[in-house]
């Protein structure tokens, strides 16, 4: 019989506290705008709009300087801690946790929860990270103190303590839990700490020089329906051609087609438990182009397939 498919908790944070720039926080309202819930219902599930989470707001136009290497750290541990609660209670209740973002930095709650989830259930976990940076920064090397720079460093141990232990363990993470995938902007001292590591990336060039079907072959090499697969979608991970509406653009990202079959091979190894998709900033975007072409690729997450031919 075939493994019943559980429903789709979707979990607003608009949150901008961790951005570079102002317009994260209308996210999750723009991908509901471009009809996530009906999308994913039209694929017969049952998605649950649980709403926007509350937290503080920050001023952007303020100018302030980094406290101890993190810009509006209290801010940011507040949002991560209302996600951690919120993704943790959908988990319990049996749902699969989609985090409507959103700045990045949201994914040190997220990830939090799903790690705890995964520990005392005794159950492996991966990290699929896709994103056109490392987000590997700490407070002493990041160049801006903006915490969406930091949360793969957070969640492995490196960063403040109101991060660090979201779920009351730390590191949330090990490197061999965790992959990069689509990386292409990254800082020198952030290079150095994720080959110190040893963490899993499949860059730009990777992908270029193997492909995108061999380059997933690879990323998910043990992942079987016993795992639980985390995917943490940043939408800058997409070249800006095809997804304008981000902060942080950074030219060489996948194309559609192959973001699509990204997608397609993920929901085909029916591991998937939980996701972050974040990033959008609407203010930046034309049209809605971005959020729509979210929704599109998060229906291939969920089961939409380009396949015609039988298998």
């Amino acid at each position: 019989m075939p493994t019943p498919r559980p429903s789709i908790a979707l979990i607003g944070a608009p949150s901008d506290a961790g951005a570079n720039l102002p317009g994260t926080s209308l996210g999750p309202d723009a991908l509901r705008i471009a009809g996530i819930a009906p999308a994913l219902r039209a694929r017969g599930l049952h998605a649950i709009d649980q709403g926007n989470l509350s937290g503080p707001g920050v001023d952007h136009h303020a100018g302030h300087a980094p406290q101890q290497g993190f810009r509006h750290l209290a801010e940011v541990a507040q949002w991560n801690a209302a996600v951690c609660g919120a993704v943790a209670e959908a988990l319990a209740a049996g749902h699969l946790p989609l985090l409507l973002g959103g700045d990045h930095s949201l994914a040190v709650g997220s990830i939090s929860a799903v790690a705890r989830h995964c520990r005392q259930r005794g159950q492996r976990l991966k990290v699929l990270w896709l994103d056109a940076h490392a987000d590997a920064n700490t407070p002493a090397t990041s160049p801006s103190g903006n915490l969406h720079g930091m949360p793969v460093a957070c969640l492995l141990g490196h960063g403040p303590q109101g991060l660090t232990h979201l779920a009351e363990h730390s590191p949330a993470l090990v490197p061999a839990q965790l992959a990069l995938l689509g990386v292409r902007s990254v800082d020198a001292a952030e290079k150095r700490f994720v080959n110190a590591l040893g963490i899993e990336v499949y860059d730009m060039r990777y992908i270029d020089e193997v492909g995108m079907r061999a380059t997933m072959a690879q990323a998910l090499y043990g992942v079987d329906r016993h795992t639980h697969l985390h995917v943490s979608f940043d939408l800058d991970c997409l070249d800006p051609t095809v997804a304008p509406g981000v902060g942080t653009p950074v030219r060489g990202g996948p194309t559609y087609r192959e973001i699509q079959l990204c997608m397609e091979i993920l929901a085909d190894c029916g591991a998937l438990g939980s996701v972050d998709v974040v990033e959008l900033n609407p203010t930046r975007d034309v049209r809605n182009q971005s959020a729509e072409l979210a929704v599109d690729l998060l229906e291939s997450l969920f089961g939409k397939s380009t396949l015609m031919r039988a298998r």
